[in-house]
């Protein structure tokens, strides 16, 4: 496990600070993302209701699972999702690096991964100001690569996303280094426009079922 924070000094991955900050945008994206959370909290609360049922006749365990990620500027924060593994499972451990990641998930929690339904919660996360709707996907701390990787090219700049550029292009099945140029690519071209076309662009790869992979990936 590494710390993220360490050597987080100052911005040095692009020469034009605007590239970086992009101030309007950032004031309209976290309305955005308020806006929507809220909306969709309500929404989705009598589905919320339903998946709370369903896990707790499945499995013994609290609904929510709840674990420390990566933010924003290295910061920790504790991620929100359904529970889909069962109680023993590795909690510091990310799931492609589980040999055996089936033996570990529940019955239901194989439909709630697959259609990412556990990750509604998040929503919470985004009303909080943790994540936003769309970003780089947060990371547990021991994922020692591909943090290395992120903090060289400035990606801990911005807050992560409930999906995001990598997501939408390969899901499970990009490598580490493809993650970061992804990554990198959103952190660089980020707008509105670009936001709104990852997020349709998430329901038809959650809908198709597009990149799903669990376990390790060889």
């Amino acid at each position: 496990m590494i710390n993220v924070r360490e050597g987080y000094v100052e911005s040095l991955y692009f020469d034009d600070l605007r590239i970086r900050t992009k101030p309007v945008y950032s004031c309209l994206k976290r309305g955005f993302d308020l806006m929507v959370s809220a909306g969709l909290l309500v929404l989705l609360a009598p589905l919320f209701l339903v998946v709370a049922i369903v896990i707790k006749l499945d499995s013994e365990g609290s609904v929510i699972f709840s674990q420390s990620r990566v933010g924003r500027n290295g910061n920790p924060f504790h991620v929100y999702k359904f529970r889909t593994m069962h109680t023993d499972a590795p909690h510091y451990a990310a799931t492609s690096d589980l040999a055996d990641p089936y033996a570990h998930i529940t019955r239901v929690g194989r439909f709630l991964r697959k259609t990412s339904i556990d990750e509604l919660p998040q929503l919470v996360n985004v009303f909080k100001g943790d994540m936003s709707l769309v970003g780089p996907r947060p990371l547990i701390q021991s994922e020692a690569d591909i943090h290395k990787l992120r903090m060289r090219e400035g990606v801990y700049d911005i807050r992560p996303g409930v999906t995001g550029w990598a997501q939408v292009n390969g899901r499970d099945c990009v490598s580490v280094e493809e993650k970061v140029y992804l990554d990198k690519e959103y952190l660089i071209h980020r707008s509105v426009f670009f936001d709104v076309m990852i997020f349709i662009k998430t329901v038809t790869v959650v809908v198709g079922g597009q990149g799903y992979v669990e376990g390790r990936r060889n």
